[in-house]
């Protein structure tokens, strides 16, 4: 049976918010991996003022970068030997989520080609309500991760 380092590593840290993260965006976002599975993961973020619009709401911006950094993550933690990147995220806004609320992000990869890995993922909020969702597709590069 092979094992996955990457995989096996973010299992690791599973309970530990996300403040030695590798990307810059994941740092600054500090969530909390609270399932890592090799088809699935799902962080717990709190929504900070710098992440808010001016009325006291998550940002699109930094909705669609929580998406985009837990669908990369969840690429990475395939193991694969070249990196991946982002060719296309699509987000829908479809709830507020308010400063001081803690949001649910889910990712989950839906086809996993040999170039190309289609993720779905969502964002829900307290109550359950889904904030936002996403489609992307993450294209082989040529660039290699060992």
């Amino acid at each position: 049976m092979e094992t996955n380092p990457r995989l096996a590593y973010f299992q690791s840290q599973i309970g530990q918010p996300m403040a030695q993260s590798i990307s810059g965006v994941g740092r600054w976002l500090c969530g909390t991996l609270r399932v890592v599975e090799p088809d699935r993961m799902v962080a717990e973020y709190l929504v900070r003022d710098d992440m808010a619009n001016p009325v006291g709401v998550l940002h699109g911006g930094a909705a669609s970068a929580i998406l985009d950094d837990l669908c990369g993550m969840l690429v990475f933690a395939l193991g694969r030997e070249y990196g991946y990147t982002s060719v296309n995220l699509n987000v829908d806004f479809l709830n507020p989520a308010r400063v001081g609320d803690t949001i649910t992000a889910e990712a989950r990869i839906v086809r996993a080609g040999r170039n190309i890995i289609h993720v779905e993922g969502k964002i829900t909020g307290p109550t359950d309500k889904i904030i936002a969702k996403c489609s992307t597709n993450l294209i082989q590069t040529g660039l290699k991760i060992g």
